[in-house]
């Protein structure tokens, strides 16, 4: 046996224990679903910026400090996606530097 098919357990996701849907063995959620949740929460607070935004300008209940509340939150999220898809990127195009 090479020394890859030994170690290719560090590169493969471990297998779901049954009931548990997404979560590894020892409990912690695989990384993609990790990055799906994110994208979610921050298109979440994108529509919640947007109706802010919207309810400010009809003049229904909605007040500008909240608005502008909310579109703080939609850019901090979005900044933060933003930054973890460079690290990814970065991390990608490294690995793809390494020299086999």
């Amino acid at each position: 046996m090479d020394d890859l098919s030994i170690r290719r357990d560090l590169f493969l996701p471990a297998p779901a224990a049954a009931g548990k849907g997404s979560e590894n063995t020892a409990g912690t959620k695989a990384f993609g679903n990790i990055l799906a949740e994110l994208i979610q929460d921050a298109g979440k607070l994108q529509n919640e910026a947007d109706q802010a935004i919207t309810r400010v300008q009809m003049g229904s209940k909605g007040s500008v400090h909240e608005a502008v509340i909310a579109l703080e939150k939609a850019d901090i999220s979005f900044r933060t996606m933003l930054q973890v898809r460079n690290k990814i990127l970065e991390a990608y195009q490294e690995v793809m530097r390494i020299q086999v």
